[in-house]
């Protein structure tokens, strides 16, 4: 070499030949040779990535190399140099990118306009991590579904991925359908689990939370076991930022500070409401009830001013009601949270305590 003359070494391949390559993912592939006359030893001496590729997966015994399927072009380089060195080629898996929608059109989720293409994102919402791994199974094999239905109790980890299912195009980001697995995940845990889980992310992002979970800690895990462990759990909370918004009316101090007005429905007359309701308190109303007692009861109310005691009573005949048992524990449920949409309310009303129910009742119909 004369002096201060510097090379590179290329590597070239004959394009009207062409080869036959088998991807894991993509299947039977064919390319022509490659033909990009590529640098493999750069004029400095060093080796470019795709020299320093072959030799770094053979030294390592690489036997699978799974990447985006943007490289998919650069195979039939990788393929000749491996065969130039005498080595054994490992196998390729290219793998899709997954796609997100945006104005009627689909394109590649990007790391640099996407919020949801970092992991920073999912944890400052206070997304599960097992529920963000179970999306991502989800959308990585087809089956997986299946096999959570199947295995509802079972760990992710039992599941048998196969790269072989994975979809040849890309999947598309569906944050409804990971919050739907999120609120699963979470329905799972135990109070204490939730508890933990809870206190952790609100003492960086939620001090409010943090707060109201840890002024009374006995009361908040009674709270937060309402409907849990049993067949069919709550599936209400979906992310630790959900949480503040779904329990914050069971603890009286936010309930009487909140200036919210009831969300009266079909029982909306002011002295009927007050009636109903003196009724049950005088009546009816006992903390020591079972489940089966507490709701005959319910339905006895109902009978009393005029309202079905089954609600198929009421469809066959509703002009002999002015409604059913349904409406009756919907104004009883209004009252005690000023919500339409709660857990169980005979929980909701063991969880509250005779004191506080008698106290928010009371306050319902004063207002």
């Amino acid at each position: 070499m004369e002096k201060n003359i510097f090379y590179v070494l290329n590597l070239g391949g004959n394009p009207e030949k062409k080869i036959k390559h088998h991807d894991v993912i993509k299947g039977n592939v064919d390319f022509p040779e490659n033909d990009q006359d590529i640098v493999i030893i750069k004029s400095d001496g060093l080796p470019t990535y795709h020299f320093a590729h072959a030799v770094d997966d053979h030294l390592m015994g690489t036997t699978h190399v799974i990447r985006g399927d943007e490289w998919l072009s650069s195979v039939p380089l990788h393929l000749q140099l491996f065969q130039s060195l005498g080595f054994k080629a490992p196998k390729y898996a290219h793998i899709a990118p997954i796609m997100k929608e945006e104005n009627g059109a689909k394109r590649k989720l990007s790391k640099r306009k996407d919020p949801e293409a970092a992991v920073s994102y999912y944890i400052e919402a206070g997304i599960p991590e097992e529920a963000v791994d179970e999306y991502l199974l989800n959308i990585a094999n087809s089956n997986f579904e299946q096999w959570r239905k199947q295995n509802p109790d079972s760990n992710m980890e039992e599941f048998d991925l196969q790269l072989n299912k994975m979809s040849v195009s890309g999947a598309l980001f569906d944050m409804i359908k990971l919050l739907d697995i999120s609120k699963r995940v979470i329905s799972k845990y135990t109070a204490q689990q939730v508890y933990d889980k809870a206190i952790t992310w609100a003492s960086k992002y939620d001090t409010d939370l943090r707060n109201i979970l840890e002024k009374n800690k006995e009361y908040t895990l009674q709270v937060l076991g309402i409907e849990r462990g049993n067949q069919k759990p709550r599936k209400d909370i979906a992310k630790w930022s959900d949480l503040k918004e779904n329990i914050i009316y069971l603890y009286d101090e936010e309930f009487f500070n909140n200036e919210q007005e009831y969300p009266f429905q079909k029982i909306n007359d002011k002295q009927e409401i007050k009636n109903i309701i003196e009724t049950y308190i005088n009546k009816y109303f006992n903390i020591e009830d079972d489940k089966e007692t507490w709701f005959n009861k319910m339905k006895d109310l109902s009978n009393d001013y005029g309202y079905a005691k089954e609600v198929k009573e009421y469809k066959q005949n509703p002009e002999n009601y002015k409604g059913h048992v349904g409406d009756i524990s919907t104004l009883v449920r209004i009252c005690l949270t000023k919500r339409t949409n709660t857990p169980d309310m005979y929980e909701i009303m063991k969880v509250l305590g005779k004191e506080s129910v008698i106290k928010r009742l009371e306050h319902a119909i004063n207002k």
